[in-house]
């Protein structure tokens, strides 16, 4: 998982930085030959795009940092943790499934959720048989944890 994402991150940048040093430096040397800098809208946008990808590529590389120093081995072996694929059970008897992701990740809607959201805090060093209440801002449901699949449980014991 740290190494799919490090590489979506590395590609991002490339990317990033082809357009930086390409494509952005074209566009802003054709909109200086149309004259007036003042009032030429095309240069303002291709600077003004310029800004936003230097700050992209300085966060991407920020971030990719931060993940390559996370140490996985405080993630939990036996308890919800990072990585971790949670089967809950809702007041109604309904089974939800979530697998807990970095923020980049997460999508609700796969039933990807950040550890930093309201259930991912919720559920992070629960185990099976656990009751849990989320507090979100729609209200508090509680779940039973029913199945927890770890990280290394994945990897075939190895993250």
């Amino acid at each position: 998982m740290k190494a799919r994402l490090l590489k979506k991150f590395e590609e991002e940048i490339h990317q990033l930085e082809r357009e930086l040093k390409t494509e952005l430096p074209k566009e802003i040397q054709r909109a200086r030959e149309l004259g007036d800098l003042r009032e030429n809208a095309e240069y303002h946008a291709a600077k003004e795009r310029q800004r936003l990808v230097e700050s992209r590529v300085s966060m991407l590389k920020r971030r990719v940092s931060e993940i390559a120093l996370m140490n996985l081995d405080r993630v939990p072996r036996d308890k919800v943790g990072f990585g971790s694929t949670v089967h809950l059970k809702d007041g109604a008897g309904q089974t939800v499934v979530y697998q807990l992701v970095m923020p980049e990740d997460a999508d609700p809607d796969l039933g990807m959720i950040s550890t930093a959201s309201p259930i991912g805090r919720a559920l992070v060093n629960r185990e099976e048989g656990d009751e849990v209440t989320v507090t979100a801002p729609n209200g508090s449901r509680r779940f039973e944890v029913v199945k927890v699949v770890t990280l290394y449980d994945e990897a075939g014991g190895e993250a």
